[in-house]
């Protein structure tokens, strides 16, 4: 191990709980202040440090831009595998993760159900907008003029008895979505297939995805189904984490 390299981070550890003498840092890394001051001379023109006042230092805007840059760079898909498969294995139940894109949404992941009983779906299908509750997720989380737009955009063909059927409706539904944080397709897709979804968010809260759990009603009721939010809410809260989201 490289002992300056050692050093340097020990240092940027030490100036992540709040700017620090000259002293205290020398303090912390053991070594005379001559050696510090190299050191976070080196630090400071590469801007991973800077200068707070005649006798303190702080980190710099290069350690935060690295930062969010590499949370930006973290592939979701990957990041909410282990909640999502968990919460796969916790329920035996049929687990999507969904992405908003270009104004679809499309599925990017999926675990299948341990039951015999299974939902017809693949990855890189598309989700209908108005009645699947990783669609409902995923715009419910955009600015209110841009899904005022959306929802006055899209053909609501009923599919089942349940199918949202016109925009207003569909509004006030993203309304519900928003506000309790979660979606509920209620047969409103398929007559034999209702899910619930949630959202897994990054670095700045934004809604990089929705998580859903689909259960065929003959092995479910709608109750029972209800019933598996607080899972899916523990699932997509583990996975947003790992996305980078603080709550």
């Amino acid at each position: 191990m490289s002992q300056s390299l050692d050093r340097a981070l020990t240092l940027l550890a030490g100036l992540a709980d709040g700017p620090k003498t000259l002293d205290e840092l020398a303090a912390r890394v053991q070594v005379h202040k001559t050696t510090v001051l190299r050191l976070l001379r080196t630090l400071e023109s590469h801007r991973f440090v800077r200068r707070d006042g005649n006798h303190h230092y702080r980190l710099g805007t290069a350690l935060f831009d690295l930062a969010n840059r590499a949370l930006e760079e973290r592939d979701v898909r990957r990041s909410a595998e282990p909640a999502l498969r968990e919460l796969n294995e916790r329920t035996g139940y049929t687990v999507h993760l969904a992405s908003y894109e270009d104004g679809e949404v499309i599925y990017i992941d999926k675990y299948d159900s341990r039951h015999p009983v299974r939902m017809y779906s693949r990855v890189g299908r598309r989700a209908p907008l108005h009645c699947t509750a990783v669609a409902k997720v995923l715009l419910a989380e955009l600015p209110e003029e841009r899904r005022r737009q959306v929802a006055e955009r899209i053909d609501y063909t009923p599919l089942t008895r349940n199918t949202i059927l016109d925009a207003p409706a569909f509004l006030a539904e993203l309304d519900r979505v928003r506000a309790q944080g979660y979606a509920v397709d209620n047969a409103e897709h398929e007559d034999f297939i209702h899910c619930v979804a949630a959202p897994v968010r990054g670095a700045r809260g934004e809604v990089l995805a929705a998580a859903s759990v689909s259960v065929p009603k003959v092995l479910l009721d709608l109750d029972g189904l209800l019933a598996l939010v607080p899972h899916l809410l523990a699932a997509t809260r583990a996975a947003s984490v790992e996305c980078g989201w603080s709550g």
